[in-house]
């Protein structure tokens, strides 16, 4: 049964100009390391540069992998909820009915391109942003499209998703940041207290 093997990866840190800081970088050079020893096709990444350049520094240590633009994975809100939790409501001030159904046909295309089976085994590497890791996550679980809001990952984290054809979809792996040491990990998160 072919298998599409998924490895989300979140951007390393970037600036306020969209730009990988020095931590940023180095966050890319380790998750490209952690994926070396595995046989990836494909690297796509966001049209975005945060995401292209990381994806560039990762696909450096993936002998054989070819690095390409995937525009489904650019960040976007994928949802919007009709029903906005209360402690959302600043971040969907001024969403309308245009706005969530702009989000909904991006989602689409990003569950439609990636989350499914492939007709060959694959392993492709998505650098991509937050939500759209949080969005495919909630895919392959199969919870209801507003639970994308509270998943978050850290900047170069792991996530890993496999999709079988004719089997449910399985999380192996959630933001983990294993291959990062303490001083590069938790980047991307509000403040906080963090294991």
């Amino acid at each position: 049964m072919a298998t599409r093997h998924l490895y989300l990866v979140r951007h390393g840190a970037a600036d306020a100009f969209g730009r990988l800081t020095d931590v940023g970088e180095r966050q890319s050079e380790l998750v490209g390391e952690r994926l070396a020893a595995l046989p990836i096709d494909t690297v796509w990444h966001s049209p975005l540069p945060r995401a292209a350049y990381c994806a560039q520094i990762v696909g450096t240590r993936l002998p054989g992998a070819v690095v390409r633009e995937a525009p489904e994975l650019v960040d976007h809100v994928p949802h919007v909820p009709a029903d906005v939790p209360p402690a959302w409501a600043a971040f969907f001030d001024g969403y309308g009915a245009a706005e969530a159904e702009r989000a909904r046909r991006a989602a689409d295309a990003l569950t439609g391109r990636f989350a499914r089976p492939a007709a060959t085994e694959v392993h492709e590497v998505l650098v991509t942003h937050a939500y759209q890791v949080a969005w495919l996550v909630r895919d392959a679980l199969g919870a209801p499209p507003v639970r994308w809001l509270g998943l978050n990952c850290g900047n170069a984290a792991l996530t890993v998703i496999e999709h079988r054809d004719g089997d449910a979809p399985a999380v192996l792996l959630y933001n983990d940041m294993g291959h990062l040491p303490a001083a590069l990990r938790w980047t991307g998160f509000g403040a906080g207290v963090r294991p």
